[in-house]
């Protein structure tokens, strides 16, 4: 008498009858391909136990990677990153801003490179020695964290503000590794930094993949998608996780979410709210600041009166002459335009005399920090330090709230420009 299948009961001719029904479905747990199961002692427990020796296997491997978190920071302000700590390394992991909940890229982080971590991210050895960067975006955070020192390598070195790096660069310690949009690969690998960090975009990098095939970890920060200035300067987390440095960070963010939230509640009780405008007419079109964008966010905070306030892009508005006129001609200043002088303003198009801030002369840049290479500390550390920016432009539209407010980065432009002819 034939006996019936161990797993399932069934006489062979049943379970004959139900492979044929059946094939490729799921039948007593096993998925039948090409035999049905079969009668035979030996034949059945030879792929059990194989089975069960992979279990196991798996199970002890995976007993060698922490999977229970210990701690787990969320950004308070920033969207864009988030950091879990385990017990022999922490994962980083960096979202995507153009896909909603979508991994951009994900870091595991070890203080003993010989720590086991999971396969589906990049692991690099912390804290970092050295660092590359293609963003001045970046530099500050390092000089709030005294880790500007590990810098070798900088693109575009002539849009640098930062003293400490352009001395680095004129002794050789730094080297020059091109545009940021077309990055020299092959300085890159011969410099050989720990890392590489460098501003995420919508579309893969060609340079990134190169780098990165080549065994240098790339760290994508991404601070510059934000949309609030906290949220900006919140990324210095995310710089201090590279150095085992999160307890300074949390320390210096807390006193800039501090200065700037102090600021913002003053500006919040002003009883009238001046009318601004800001940007420039550029060939015939004039982008002004988006009510959801940083800038949009920042005229709020600092109480001022924008007609774009309640529109909810988080870019710029490109805008024709004609509609600038009509909506922002009786503004009481103009700030955020590239000039240094009325005249100069006035000279580029002759429609800015008709706004009243340039009759009456309340025209501001953010050009105080320029260098003669077109250097801009407004483009660079008012990033990280979003409190200096938020004081700079209350103290021109309320004199009164911060009366010996020194401007950091704004300046009011001249009437003629001091340039020889």
């Amino acid at each position: 008498m034939k006996k019936s299948c161990y797993l399932c009961g069934i006489k062979p001719q049943s379970i004959t009858q139900k492979f044929n029904e059946n094939r490729g479905k799921k039948i007593c747990g096993f998925f039948l391909s090409q035999q049905p199961c079969f009668m035979n002692k030996k034949v059945f427990i030879l792929p059990f136990l194989v089975l069960i020796t992979l279990v196991s296997c798996t199970k002890k491997h995976g007993e060698q990677v922490a999977t229970v978190p210990l701690d787990t920071l969320k950004p308070e302000y920033a969207q864009g990153f988030s950091i879990i700590e385990y017990r022999n390394y922490k994962e980083v992991i960096v979202y995507s801003p153009w896909k909603n909940e979508e991994i951009y890229a994900r870091y595991y982080l070890v203080n003993d490179e010989n720590n086991t971590t999971p396969d589906n991210g990049i692991k690099i050895q912390i804290p970092l020695k050295s660092l590359a960067s293609t963003s001045v975006t970046h530099l500050e955070f390092l000089t709030l964290l005294n880790e500007i020192q590990t810098i070798t390598g900088v693109c575009n070195p002539i849009l640098i503000y930062n003293h400490t790096v352009q001395k680095n660069i004129k002794a050789g310690n730094i080297t020059d590794l091109g545009d940021a949009f077309s990055m020299n690969v092959e300085r890159t690998l011969m410099l050989r930094p720990q890392a590489l960090m460098m501003s995420g975009f919508n579309q893969a990098d060609a340079n990134a993949v190169r780098v990165q095939q080549a065994g240098i970890p790339v760290i994508y920060n991404n601070e510059w998608m934000e949309t609030s200035l906290l949220g900006r300067a919140e990324w210095i987390k995310f710089v201090a996780a590279f150095y085992n440095k999160e307890a300074e960070a949390d320390t210096i963010f807390s006193g800039i979410e501090q200065r700037y939230n102090d600021m913002k509640a003053k500006a919040s009780k002003v009883s009238r709210k001046p009318k601004i405008m800001s940007g420039n007419n550029f060939r015939g079109t004039w982008y002004m600041p988006g009510g959801n964008s940083f800038m949009g966010k920042l005229f709020s905070d600092a109480g001022a009166d924008y007609f774009f306030a309640n529109d909810t892009t988080t870019g710029s508005l490109p805008l024709n002459l004609e509609t600038v006129l009509k909506n922002f001609a009786e503004t009481d200043f103009w700030l955020n335009t590239n000039y240094s002088s009325i005249g100069d303003l006035i000279k580029s198009d002759s429609k800015h005399a008709l706004f009243r801030p340039v009759k009456t002369g309340k025209v501001y840049n953010f050009n105080k920090r320029l260098l003669p290479t077109t250097a801009n500390d407004f483009w660079e550390s008012a990033v990280a330090r979003p409190d200096l920016l938020l004081g700079d432009v209350i103290a021109i539209l309320h004199p009164d709230i911060l009366p010996d407010w020194e401007w950091v980065y704004a300046e009011k432009l001249k009437k003629y420009s001091l340039q020889p002819k």
